[in-house]
């Protein structure tokens, strides 16, 4: 299926789902968010593909959401909200596919891009790939439904410090606290995806979507991320909040320096 920002392939058993703006690092933009919704829908249509790969062109996995998003113009109370619920509406829309989803995780993953990457089954980083959450330092909370899935990946504790530092972490410790399945060497990262993916699509289909069901349930019932549509107003408020707007303009200020 032919899109502007990510890439799609279904061949037998296997798919790829890539995010293709290598120039912007992937950054997940509003087109971005609306396609990978209609690419889950897409591959839900696609009733071989057991499995799919998600990954990203270029130098890393993804930036995160498009920064460039808080520059631009009011567009409205409604489209702004349909806007900050846009990665939430992704997030569910991976994590519900019929298929087993793989993130394939190099370089940079960022902020919202680790909501993406949470919402796939299984996680897979080479060893040199670095994570972030920056949005408190960008003077917004973490939407898209990240908090539930994340303390349910990692915990309370950690989602608290990671969250409110902004710093950075490596893969080695992404995979510590069990946010990551495992790390490898980078130049052994693809093929040790090829292999896991190669691995679950000779599995039965029934079986693989009955597994994904039922783990699907035991985590919701843990910490439902239903609540997850009230991150959109939480987001919109922050955006018309002085302080929080002083934070984002000193934040992009730092990152246009660094460009």
């Amino acid at each position: 299926m032919a899109f502007a920002t990510i890439e799609t392939h279904a061949g037998g058993a296997r798919g790829e789902l890539v995010l293709n703006r290598p120039q912007k690092l992937n950054a997940l933009d509003q087109q971005t968010l609306a396609e990978l919704v209609e690419a889950a829908a897409w591959f839900d249509r696609q009733p071989e593909v057991k499995v799919v790969v998600v990954s990203g062109n270029g130098r890393s996995f993804s930036a995160g959401a498009d920064v460039s998003a808080f520059t631009g113009e009011d567009p409205g109370p409604q489209l702004r909200r349909a806007g900050a619920d846009a990665g939430r509406v992704m997030a569910e829309a991976i994590e519900r596919m019929n298929a087993v989803t793989v993130a394939r995780i190099h370089g940079h993953c960022v902020g919202g891009a680790v909501v993406l990457a949470a919402a796939c089954d299984l996680r897979v980083a080479g060893e040199g790939a670095v994570f972030s959450i920056p949005e408190v330092d960008l003077g917004i909370p973490l939407a898209w439904g990240g908090i539930p899935r994340l303390v349910r990946e990692i915990g309370p504790a950690m989602t608290r410090e990671l969250v409110l530092s902004c710093r950075s972490f490596s893969a080695h410790e992404a995979h510590d606290l069990r946010l990551l399945n495992r790390v490898v060497p980078d130049e052994q990262l693809e093929r040790i995806v090829d292999e896991l993916a190669e691995l679950l699509a000779g599995r039965s289909r029934l079986t693989l979507r009955a597994t994904k069901q039922a783990v699907a349930a035991a985590s919701e019932q843990m910490l439902s991320t239903a609540g997850a549509w009230s991150d959109a107003d939480a987001l919109v408020g922050a955006l018309s909040d002085p302080e929080s707007r002083r934070s984002a303009e000193a934040y992009l200020r730092r990152i246009a320096k660094r460009a």
